[in-house]
């Protein structure tokens, strides 16, 4: 009897002793499982992030249309896109960080059962939606044909690449629904999970509208019909009415929380970057007074890098302080764009609420307001900037193109994306070509080789079908003039 209870004691003690060195191997402070509400801020960072620095590995898009030049390394000046595998950066920061965490966001949200918020699921999955669409309309819009119907399936790693066209037309019918489904007197995220409207569904339906105005425009050229429905529709639901509007994600002043741009060319120590000969130009030749908002003089005068050449940094000008400021705000959607946008559809004769003249003007008042610089009265009426002074002596057909293009270009300064869209869509203004160039100008990234070397069959259907897996090829969109160097 006695050895029996102590076999029992023993075995009780053994079982006791297990279960409390496995309660010491347990994590107990980070949590098993992430809520959907943090994957979607973390998918918010990844995006503003990737989409706001100017990390030379990740985006070199203010070299691309020559607002800024690099000083001393100048491969990226002269579109090089292989040596830092630029592509294959972007193509996994998109899908990796970004896309896979909305997905993810998406399902634990639609999983979890609350009573207290079970009635905000239908506006976080409408806003969650609408970032999806941002992301997979901007890689058509960079690659050209991508994976998406078999895109972000763990299981399927030789995922097949979808038609451009058609991804993006299915993109605007879920951007459709996403915008109906949105209920402006519920709420949504809070403000911790959500830095870019802190659950504000009213601001997000403009940032939708505004993402189907911008899409819309896309397809001018390749579906007029589409597009002018498209754009008369994001119109009259209502897009972006102020700067206020803008869809900005909120940095703060510490690292790793800091904007890129700060993070990039103040922390760093680098001095990597001065402004661009193409830009300067054009903002002197105009005496444009948004100059000292966007770059510092030397000695009083403002001085651009010769593209593609190694430019000493103290000769020359560089970014002006606040787009280093730490908590300066990451910017994926704006009103300025809005308006450039709005300008377009009118040149185009679809029905906006204005003329092409009112929304360009409206474009450069935003610009000017947006960086406080003065008297832009004086600017819009010199030859050069007013409307039909400046289509009179246009030399582009259309002549809109050219007096739309430049301006836009100096509107999206720092807006990296954007302004690379409206380059290559408008054609404006003529870049110059980078000494030494490694290609044309690049009207596309090229596929990443990763996926070349592991998804051989599918990557080589995709690039036989936009036309080649060339920097020059031009996508569905972009049915016209490119630059010819």
């Amino acid at each position: 009897m006695k050895k029996l209870i102590l076999i029992l004691t023993a075995a009780v003690f053994a079982v006791s002793c297990s279960d409390n060195l496995e309660d010491l191997n347990q994590n107990i402070k980070d949590p098993t499982t992430v809520s959907g509400e943090s994957l979607f801020a973390s998918a918010q960072k990844q995006l503003a992030d990737q989409i706001v620095t100017p990390n030379v590995n990740l985006n070199n898009l203010r070299l691309w249309t020559q607002q800024l030049q690099e000083t001393t390394y100048t491969d990226e000046s002269q579109y090089d896109q292989i040596t830092r595998a630029i592509p294959d950066n972007h193509w996994r920061e998109l899908y990796r960080d970004v896309l896979k965490d909305l997905k993810e966001s998406a399902r634990v949200i639609t999983e979890t059962d609350n009573d207290l918020t079970n009635n905000l699921k239908p506006n976080k999955l409408a806003i969650i939606e609408v970032l999806n669409v941002y992301a997979f309309s901007n890689l058509v819009e960079t690659y050209g044909d991508i994976p998406y119907s078999e895109a972000l399936d763990i299981d399927n790693l030789l995922p097949v690449y979808d038609d451009g066209l058609t991804v993006y037309k299915d993109l605007i019918s879920r951007l459709n629904a996403a915008i109906g489904s949105m209920n402006t007197s519920v709420g949504s995220f809070d403000g911790s999970t959500d830095l870019i409207y802190g659950g504000d569904v009213a601001q997000w339906k403009k940032f939708a509208n505004s993402l189907k105005l911008r899409m819309g425009i896309m397809l001018s050229d390749v579906d007029a019909g589409l597009s002018k429905s498209t754009v008369e529709s994001a119109f009259s639901s209502g897009v972006f009415t102020s700067n206020a509007d803008n869809g900005s994600y909120q940095y703060s002043a510490a690292a790793p929380n800091n904007n890129p741009m700060n993070d990039n060319l103040v922390l760093s120590g680098r001095n990597d970057y001065v402004a661009a000969v193409t830009i300067i130009d054009i903002m002197n030749d105009l005496e444009d007074p948004r100059r000292p908002s966007y770059f510092t003089d030397v000695d009083g005068e403002y001085i651009g890098g010769q593209i593609g050449e190694i430019s000493a940094y103290a000769d020359h000008s560089h970014v002006a302080d606040a787009l280093v400021d730490p908590t300066a705000p990451g910017v994926l959607l704006s009103y300025v764009e809005v308006r450039f946008l709005l300008a377009e559809a009118a040149a185009r004769g679809y029905s906006v609420g204005g003329d092409a003249a009112t929304h360009y003007a409206a474009a450069i008042t935003a610009s000017f307001d947006y960086w406080g610089a003065p008297d832009v009265a004086s600017y819009l009426a010199k030859p050069e900037v007013d409307y039909a002074s400046a289509l009179a002596t246009s030399t582009s057909t259309p002549a809109w193109k050219q007096v739309v293009g430049v301006q836009a270009y100096l509107g999206l300064y720092n807006r990296t994306f954007a302004s690379y869209l409206s380059v290559r869509r408008l054609d404006y203004p003529i870049l110059t070509e980078p000494t030494d160039a490694q290609s044309g100008f690049p009207t596309r990234y090229t596929y990443p080789v990763v996926e070349q070397t592991l998804n051989g069959t599918n990557y080589e259907a995709a690039a036989s079908a936009i036309g080649g897996d060339a920097p020059e090829t031009q996508l569905f969109w972009d049915k016209f003039y490119t630059f010819d160097f």
